[in-house]
């Protein structure tokens, strides 16, 4: 994968995480959390830090899956039987 492809993920995955992370904890308590039955006990920046970067890798594979998904089919078969062709 060429550098401007990972700009091309993870830089609108960066944007969206960052403003879903806002979005859910302005509404949300990071102390207030339970999983099955169990209360997290992490601190909050350790709170904020895990799910933003829960956040930021789903949406880097959604980027990645969209990247993926604008190839033309001829493109994508071609790298599969010629795996050398530059991209």
């Amino acid at each position: 994968m060429h550098a401007k492809q990972l700009r091309w993920i993870a830089w609108p995955a960066f944007l969206v995480a960052a403003v879903l992370e806002a979005m859910v904890f302005a509404v949300l308590d990071p102390q207030s959390l339970t999983l099955l039955d169990w209360q997290v006990d992490w601190s909050r920046r350790t709170v904020y830090s895990v799910s933003f970067l829960m956040f930021w890798c789903m949406f880097m594979l959604c980027s990645a899956i969209t990247l993926q998904l604008a190839y033309p089919p001829t493109q994508v078969n071609a790298r599969l039987h010629h795996p050398n062709l530059p991209e």
